[in-house]
């Protein structure tokens, strides 16, 4: 490689390359192993738009294969289906003009074309695994970006095309001997062991996001108030903050070596411009827990973005711990607010005096350990994982010692850290004195000496 004449191309295009596209268009590319959402540059690139955009529209797209995976560098799709048994070419209409301005970096999308022609691209493109500007900005002209994946979840699920494997030696012959397969073991290739591209949809923009005044809380079952502290999950609350789809992450398919999504149907949230783990969207109610690094001791910008487009911005005082317990709503009958305390044991038994509705009587023994869990108790250490994100190995210790009583008599913590096997959620395994009261006494929590908001009951025999 010429490395003057690529420092040269390099500042001769530095001025498009950090512009940002004024005009922009979406489309979703929905594929085997998740859905990415591409940001298309008709200003940058008009011609190459509107020929992907041709192919997209009359659904040439569909079903067709991802044919060429090169290990960090490009994984490639839109010439060929599957009838059966074989790869078959679909279609090409008209070469377009090549149109090479921005970079080939991680998450772009660009097309392929045959070796000393930059004009030939038409139906094949690729999206880059890498950042390949050293090379693909410099060959046959440069290869025409015309878009780029621009969010977390669609970069994960290219991270997940990426790895997929690819059989050496391959079971077909070029232009197939790089392809892909899923579960592939030898023998004949079958449907499912294809990576496919199953749709490519053009998106309309959606409407701004709007948090509403005061609705950026702490979980409304953990007592809902409107402070919180490193790692704790938080409620969003407004109208337009997600798309149609509700839904919570599923470990499975959202999490990505072992770690909680920073996005969720194109939906991220920020804390202090930090990326927070999305666990729930919908249109009018998002759940995050907000990083484990963010500042403390003042109120911090929430926003939402969603396909792009950025909400109004809320303020959430974050301070170093604001712990709350369980305690849903439904757990409240008159002017009490019982906990919800868990008896381990042969299936799941709450804590109840036998008036919380759909729970029968079942008050804590004295001397039994019962379970409490909580969000918003700061910084945990004995574990290797973060606070943020992660989901928790092993066992952990809260930094600032946390203190039951039941009815003004001190309990003994045996546990309180994280969840083993969960993403943030605090737990306490916690002995009832044997010389508590008995009757609905009053549980009093405090965390380095000060008392936590909730005012909570439990019901002792």
């Amino acid at each position: 490689m010429n490395l003057l004449r690529a420092g040269a191309l390099a500042l001769a295009f530095l001025p498009t390359l950090l512009a940002q596209p004024a005009e922009t268009q979406l489309v979703l590319v929905k594929t085997t192993l998740g859905d990415i959402e591409v940001t298309l540059y008709p200003n940058i690139a008009p011609l190459t738009v509107a020929n992907f955009l041709n192919y997209a529209n009359k659904q040439a797209y569909d079903n067709t294969i991802f044919h060429r995976l090169a290990r960090n560098f490009v994984i490639q799709a839109g010439g060929f289906k599957w009838d059966g048994t074989k790869a078959v070419a679909i279609p090409e209409d008209a070469p377009v003009k090549n149109e090479f301005s921005l970079s080939n970096t991680r998450g772009t999308i660009a097309m392929a074309k045959l070796d000393a022609n930059p004009d030939s691209a038409t139906n094949q493109f690729f999206f880059s695994l890498g950042d390949n500007s050293q090379n693909l900005n410099n060959q046959n002209g440069g290869f025409t970006v015309f878009g780029r994946i621009t969010s977390q979840a669609g970069l994960n699920v290219l991270a997940k095309l990426g790895a997929v494997n690819v059989p050496n030696p391959s079971p077909l012959a070029s232009p197939f001997d790089s392809i892909p397969l899923l579960n592939y073991e030898g023998g004949e290739i079958k449907q499912e062991n294809l990576v496919l591209i199953q749709s490519v949809r053009l998106l309309t923009r959606p409407s701004q996001p709007a948090i509403s005044s005061g609705g950026v809380i702490m979980p409304a079952a953990f007592g809902g108030a409107q402070v919180a502290a490193p790692g704790a999950f938080i409620e969003i609350y407004g109208d337009n903050l997600a798309g149609a789809v509700s839904r919570s992450w599923d470990v499975a398919t959202d999490f990505t070596n072992g770690r909680a999504p920073t996005a969720l149907e194109s939906v991220s949230v920020s804390v202090n411009g930090q990326p927070t783990y999305i666990s729930y969207v919908s249109p009018t109610q998002l759940n995050v827990q907000i990083p484990p690094n963010v500042p403390t001791g003042e109120p911090l910008p929430v926003r939402i973005t969603h396909r792009g487009v950025v909400s109004n911005e809320v303020r959430l005082l974050v301070v170093d711990q604001a712990g709350a317990l369980l305690a849903p709503g439904a757990f409240k009958v008159g002017d009490k607010q019982y906990v919800a305390a868990i008896r381990p044991g042969v299936g799941l038994v709450f804590i109840s005096n036998g008036t919380i509705p759909g729970l029968p009587a079942a008050p804590a023994a004295k001397g039994e350990t019962l379970v409490f869990y909580g969000t918003g108790f700061g910084l945990v250490t004995g574990t290797t994982k973060s606070l943020g994100g992660d989901i928790a190995e092993g066992t952990s210790r809260v930094v600032a010692p946390v203190q039951f009583k039941f009815g003004g008599v001190p309990a003994q913590v045996s546990y309180a850290g994280l969840t083993p096997g969960l993403v943030g959620l605090y737990q306490f395994n916690v002995v009832v004195p044997a010389d508590a009261p008995s009757g609905d006494v009053e549980l009093e929590v405090t965390q380095a000496g000060k008392a936590i908001a909730q005012k909570l009951y439990l019901s002792v025999r």
